[in-house]
């Protein structure tokens, strides 16, 4: 039996929420519903106009599309283990603590001395009424994961390897995610790839297909990415191309609910709520499914409970829920 239910490769984030209008959106010349990434100077710009349009944060917490998935597994019962890399600073100190409360090992635990000075990266979440979230992300130090970050023998140990596809746009970080689905595939360990954001899939395509042309087992995607990258114009015409290229996937359709793919297609009931922020949603998904299929649900078992914690999370502000609410998610 593996130690590790999960093992996942992504970014070292502090989520900033903030509820905002479009209007501002429009005044920052910021796209909405898409995720940029900025450098330290405009992320220091971009707060100072939030502050100057007198936006607070509304939440802050630790976060990193990965980071929450892998956390969803843990709190529902599962082993997961986390590889990235924060500075020796406080918001990476409170990162690391989050992780360990939620029950995550990590590459990073107890080496605070051997942390390099720098700026842990921060996510600054922009939610207008309708509850779209539009994130302007700095990746500070978590642009420079090492291959010396990769824990092989935790990954030889997993049941699944979990793929951030944020992770692409970096080339230090592209570099960690093919080592460790190297060691995955020499190991027998299936390998899983979230397609992240459709931003990532229009200018990352060539790292996407690199990745997919090694070995994908289960690809995570919403309807936008998918269409993106297998050039169609539907959601029939996405799902065929993906049937046509992976072993199984999910495809997550919002209101409209999920397809979750493993030979035959099976069809997700949404859970009808009122959304008002759909941060994280994809994520909690992604780490609720493969909870699922790793503790002996099926792939339609998974996909229901992944529908059931999105739809939670999606009626609450912020990228995660609590560890009470995800125990009495586990049990309905």
């Amino acid at each position: 039996m593996k130690k590790y239910d999960v093992y996942g490769v992504g970014n070292a984030l502090v989520d900033s929420e903030y509820e905002i209008h479009e209007a501002f959106l429009e005044t920052a010349g910021i796209r909405k519903g898409t995720t940029a990434l900025i450098e330290l100077e405009d992320r220091v710009k971009l707060l100072e106009m939030l502050k100057k349009h007198e936006h607070q944060v509304i939440k802050q917490a630790g976060g990193g599309s990965a980071a929450n998935t892998i956390v969803a597994v843990s709190q529902l019962g599962g082993n997961s283990f986390y590889t990235c890399r924060v500075a020796n600073d406080a918001i990476g100190d409170f990162f690391l603590k989050d992780l360990a409360e939620a029950g995550v090992d990590t590459n990073m635990s107890g080496k605070a001395s051997q942390r390099d000075a720098g700026h842990t990266g921060e996510c600054i979440s922009m939610i207008t009424p309708d509850a779209e979230r539009t994130m302007a992300t700095h990746l500070g130090i978590t642009a420079n994961v090492a291959l010396t970050d990769i824990d092989e023998t935790a990954i030889q140990n997993s049941t699944y390897l979990y793929l951030e596809g944020y992770m692409v746009s970096s080339p230090d970080n592209f570099r960690v995610c093919q080592k460790a689905q190297e060691i995955a595939r020499a190991a027998g360990v299936k390998v899983s790839l979230t397609l992240s954001d459709p931003a990532m899939v229009e200018n990352f395509r060539s790292e996407f297909n690199t990745l997919i042309s090694k070995g994908v087992d289960l690809v995570f995607c919403n309807r936008e990415e998918a269409m993106l990258w297998s050039n169609t114009t539907t959601s029939q015409d996405a799902i065929k191309a993906l049937e046509s290229r992976f072993p199984s996937f999910a495809l997550t359709l919002g209101s409209s609910g999920s397809v979750v793919y493993d030979g035959r297609l099976h069809e997700i009931a949404s859970v009808p709520v009122k959304a008002v922020d759909t941060t994280g949603a994809g994520d909690i998904f992604a780490g609720s499914f493969l909870y699922g299929i790793t503790n002996g649900m099926s792939f339609s078992e998974a996909g229901a409970l992944g529908s059931r914690a999105a739809s939670l999370l999606v009626s609450n502000f912020g990228a995660r829920l609590s560890q009470d609410e995800m125990n009495r998610l586990r049990q309905t």
